[in-house]
Parts: structure tokens; sequence; C-alpha cells
């Protein structure tokens, strides 16, 4: 006979419950969200980074080439107020489908306007929180995607002026439209 817990031994079966984490977490079931399948990308490779030493080379050679950040001279010149970002869009306080689509769909006019570089406002997250600044890790996750490159060319953490580590600036990639007509012109 099998015999129940009590409320005391449940409530620290409870605690070590959430004091574990996985080793290897699952990988998503196929047909979710992008958004989640980029969240497991992300725990999955803190994992391999936490269970590595330093002297091993990397689990996982990286897919596609890395993206660029921004050049010296635009840095300087976003740090000292003399080149503005030509849009921008604060994620503040939403979950990860809405974020997901807000931001891919911003990408997606900025990238129709023209627009060059742009602002992306993760936040930093609260201190305290089991969940702090998860939008902060998924966003670059999601903008390093082979399904992102048609729209970005690389990103990088904010200057200070524009939020720092709770902000990323990233570089649109022109449209295929205006390329073939430079191209041609």
């Amino acid at each position: 006979m099998i015999r129940r817990l009590t409320s005391e031994e449940r409530e620290l079966w409870e605690q070590l419950r959430r004091s574990v984490r996985p080793l290897r977490p699952e990988p998503p079931p196929p047909g979710r969200p992008a958004f989640v399948k980029a969240q497991a990308e992300v725990t999955a490779a803190r994992t391999r980074k936490a269970v590595q030493s330093p002297a091993s080379p990397p689990a996982v050679p990286p897919a596609a080439p890395q993206l660029a950040g921004l050049e010296p001279r635009t840095r300087r010149r976003l740090a000292r107020g003399l080149t503005q970002v030509d849009a921008r869009i604060d994620l503040h306080g939403m979950r990860q489908e809405r974020a997901f689509n807000a931001l891919i769909s911003f990408l997606r006019h900025a990238q129709l306007r023209g627009s060059k570089l742009v602002l992306v406002i993760t936040g930093k997250g609260r201190e305290g929180h089991d969940s702090r600044g998860l939008l902060r890790h998924v966003v670059p996750a999601w903008l390093s995607r082979p399904d992102f490159r048609d729209l970005v060319v690389g990103f990088e953490e904010a200057g200070r002026r524009h939020g720092g580590a709770g902000a990323l600036y990233v570089r649109l990639r022109r449209r295929k439209e205006d390329r073939r007509a430079r191209e041609s012109g």
C-alpha cells in the first residue's frame, strides 16, 4: 500500500523540485511557435556552456556566419548623440509570443521604410525573479535565427545613452528590390 505524503513532506518535495535544473532540457515538440524553440535553444546553449570544461572545444559548431555588429565610427557617433537610431520598439512587459510577433512586424516595417539602424528595448529584468530578463536573453537568439537573415545584418548591445544591457542596436538589411535597383542603375 502506498502512503500519502504529509503536507510538510509535500512542501519539502516542492522546494527540492523547484531548485533542480535539468542537465539536458527536452527539445520542444515539433510544430511549436518559433519563440518557444528559440527559448529552448538559449536554455540548451546555457546548459552546454555550464557542462563544458574551459579547455574543451565548443559542443556545436556555429551553423551560420556570425552576424556583424556596428562599425566603431557608428558606435562612437551614437554614444556622443551625433547619430540617431531610425526607429525604436519597446518590448518591456510583453510576453514572449507577443514580443516575437511585435519584433518581426516592427523589423519588416522598418526595413520597408528604409531604416538602417533601429533600437530594440528588451529591458534588463527585475532582480530577485526566476525569469529575470527573459526577453533580454531570447531576443538575441531570435535575431540570430536563419529566418531573420533577410531582415538583420547584425546587432549588438546598446550604449548607455540608449539603455545599455537592456537594449540592442539592430542593423537592418536593405530590401532586395533596393539592392537590385542600385545594381542596375
